[in-house]
């Protein structure tokens, strides 16, 4: 495994928005990065507007591409997310990135470029805060971030009683995102083996219905019977229908792995959450699950 270097004080670190534009004030957001001693590079597409998206298909990916192949370029961070990862992610040429890896960040729809690279090339990649989630982010989301950029711990211990955890202790890579862009990757060249891994899923609002067949997806693919273990993080906003689905989405998802053995953690603190906690996705860890006590270690 090719893990990317840890960042350094005065290094350059890329802005772009591979999916959907940004209307908003990022200077307070820039002074963070740069109160990090980091050196913030904006590319156009953090400026762009193409309908939805952050300019057109072809300049997100020529922003993608321009900010893989420059050296002097030592991290990528999203601006935000929204939707649109999908559509450049088979214009882009990794053989640079392979040859000289770096830290790639987002969350949300950054989730098909986090799985992309898991799949092709088991290069790490951080599940985190982007730039404009760091107007509402808390300090300890950013805090990890930071640390894991500049490569720090990152072990994750926490308390959570608001849904029974499945105790145990599992070991494996870690990977995931969000729920919906790993369905929207199912069978393609950016879709990761699971077996043996340690998931972790997020979602914002979707309907309880939606949630369940998303679930009933990736069990009906054979994606979740042989995890090594299961996080559970933020499911914001959800929606019920009318008369109601009849289920929280924690039973929805205790419904689909019942029968399976590998422990389940809920409550994580990542996701479309303030308080969205840095992960390393493809980077191996332990996880300890004791009722309501958590622990999530790098190995």
């Amino acid at each position: 495994m090719s893990i990317p270097p840890s960042l350094k004080k005065g290094d350059k670190i890329a802005i772009i928005c591979p999916a959907s534009y940004i209307s908003s004030d990022l200077t307070r957001a820039y002074d963070i990065l740069r109160s990090w001693k980091l050196e913030p590079i904006i590319f156009p597409s953090v400026t762009a507007q193409y309908n939805q998206f952050a300019g057109t298909d072809e300049l997100r990916a020529h922003d993608f591409q321009e900010a893989l192949d420059n050296r002097e370029i030592k991290a990528i961070i999203a601006g935000r997310g929204g939707y649109g990862c999908v559509r450049i992610i088979d214009k882009i040429d990794f053989t640079s990135f392979k040859k000289n890896p770096k830290w790639i960040i987002g969350f949300s729809d950054i989730t098909a470029i986090h799985s992309h690279i898991q799949n092709q090339f088991e290069i790490p990649t951080i599940h985190g805060q982007m730039v404009k989630s760091f107007l509402d982010a808390t300090a300890e989301s950013l805090s990890t971030l930071k640390d894991a950029l500049f490569g720090r711990n990152i072990d994750i211990k926490y308390s959570y009683n608001g849904y029974p955890n499945r105790s145990g202790n599992a070991k494996g890579i870690l990977t995931g995102g969000n729920l919906a862009l790993l369905l929207s990757v199912l069978g393609s060249d950016s879709d990761v083996n699971y077996e043996n891994k340690i998931l972790f899923i997020e979602d914002v609002g979707e309907s309880h219905y939606n949630i369940d067949r998303m679930l009933w997806t990736l069990k009906r693919a054979k994606k979740i019977d042989k995890l090594a273990g299961l996080i559970i993080g933020g499911f914001t906003d959800m929606k019920d229908s009318d008369p109601s689905f009849g289920q929280r989405y924690e039973d929805i998802i205790m419904d689909k792995i019942r029968q399976f053995d590998y422990p389940v953690a809920f409550g994580f603190p990542a996701g479309h959450i303030e308080d969205n906690r840095a992960l390393i996705f493809g980077k191996e860890v332990s996880m300890n699950i004791s009722n309501d006590n958590i622990t999530l270690n790098y190995i």
